[in-house]
């Protein structure tokens, strides 16, 4: 029997054979210490290589591994085999064996509280006396049954309510992961819409100041390429200045000099531009920290992209303000609407009064008259409302000259 056991070890781990495969070499070993000696190499297909511990022979491997090796069945067998007689011939020693407590006694008992087989002394005057006893066959006939009803349980409805408890907590889990991947779209669509948003309106932003920026340059550049043009010209005549102290013909130095002094002449009398400076109104800093940073996230795309424009640095910034509120007023859609229902309502007093109009001519009159009504109402109103809020009476009389 030893000698059979050193037949089934494995030469690297010295234990029986765990899924012994063969090497192409024919020699077998366990797939675990293969698994171990695998090392990679370049030099052939599958990148990887061992060294047989039997032949030394360098071999492939597999790119699968150990495991792709071909299985040493009838090996395999015989180590089963062996197992199988080894525990028989255990189970049959333990059977006709004797007490190790008790010499000689043989072990014919079957102990139900320690679960052993024990001998007739030890239930009489050794450490098992008074414990339940059984024959070891009948134990093992009421443990087959047992393991019958065991059975049953398992298969039963015991196993049904686990199977269902299972379904409903993967359907649960999927509810839920269902409920996440909804949210995770939600707040991926949400940041995109608000993402394009942004984008546009600062895109708007960016096209109003380069819209300005081409207002600067059609006021800025031809003043200054004018006056690059007299820079030019001023060096010229300081090089004909130059080069006239270097002529020594009396003729020709008095010819130049008569059209020097000519053309400096000339540009002593041609005006340099003096343009009003100007200010950009409204500065950006001022509408993104009055309007940008006061506004919801939400309202973004409610915003509007103000008007830049050029105004002069020597008007107030009360009366720009003041001019735009103003106009900002008689622009408003709802400021329009009300002056048509104003116009119908007065409208309809002429005609409720009595007035019958006989003929568009009339109609025409009637109308004038209201419009006429109306603007002094409109008038007076703005006035008292330049008057409420500081304004110039200057910048009144712009709108309201009569």
């Amino acid at each position: 029997m030893e000698r059979l056991e050193e037949e089934l070890t494995c030469a690297i781990c010295c234990e029986l054979f765990e899924e012994p495969r063969v090497l192409p070499c024919s020699h077998t070993f366990c797939r675990p210490c293969l698994q171990g000696l695998l090392r990679p190499s370049e030099a052939f297909p599958s990148g990887s290589c061992l060294s047989c511990p039997s032949c030394r022979a360098v071999l492939a491997v597999p790119a699968a591994g150990p495991q792709a090796l071909p299985i040493n069945f009838a090996l395999k067998a015989v180590i089963d085999k062996w197992q199988q007689e080894k525990l028989a011939q255990a189970g049959a020693e333990a059977e006709v064996g004797t007490c190790r407590a008790h010499p000689r006694q043989p072990l014919n008992i079957y102990c139900l509280q320690d679960r052993q087989l024990v001998c007739g002394q030890c239930l009489t005057v050794g450490k098992h006396r008074g414990h339940p006893i059984d024959d070891l066959q009948s134990v093992y006939r009421k443990g087959r049954e047992a393991l019958g009803k065991l059975l049953e349980e398992l298969t039963g409805q015991s196993r049904s309510e686990v199977f269902s408890c299972s379904e409903r907590l993967q359907q649960q889990r999927a509810r839920c992961r269902s409920a996440l991947q909804s949210d995770r779209e939600a707040v991926l669509q949400y940041f995109k819409e608000l993402g394009d948003a942004l984008e546009h309106k600062k895109a708007a932003l960016l096209r109003a100041l380069d819209e300005l920026d081409s207002c600067i340059s059609e006021k800025y550049d031809p003043l200054i390429e004018e006056v690059e043009k007299l820079k030019l010209e001023e060096s010229e005549l300081k090089e004909l200045h130059s080069a006239l102290q270097k002529e020594e013909s009396p003729l020709l130095f008095l010819e130049k000099l008569d059209g020097l002094q000519q053309r400096l002449h000339a540009l002593k009398h041609k005006q340099l531009p003096d343009p009003e400076p100007v200010e950009i109104h409204p500065r950006m800093e001022k509408v993104l920290q009055d309007t940008w940073s006061k506004t919801e996230i939400g309202q973004v795309h409610e915003i509007h992209t103000p008007e830049f424009h050029l105004t002069g640095s020597g008007q107030s910034s009360g009366e720009q303000t003041g001019a735009s509120a103003l106009w900002a007023t008689l622009s408003e859609p709802n400021f329009i609407v009300l002056l048509l229902v104003l116009l119908v309502s007065l409208w309809h007093k002429e005609i409720s009064s009595g007035a019958i109009l006989t003929s568009l001519t009339d109609l025409l009159i009637s109308l004038r008259q209201s419009y006429q009504h109306f603007c002094t109402y409109l008038q007076d109103t703005m006035i008292e409302m330049c008057d409420n809020s500081a304004l110039p009476m200057e910048l009144c009389r712009k709108f309201f000259p009569d």
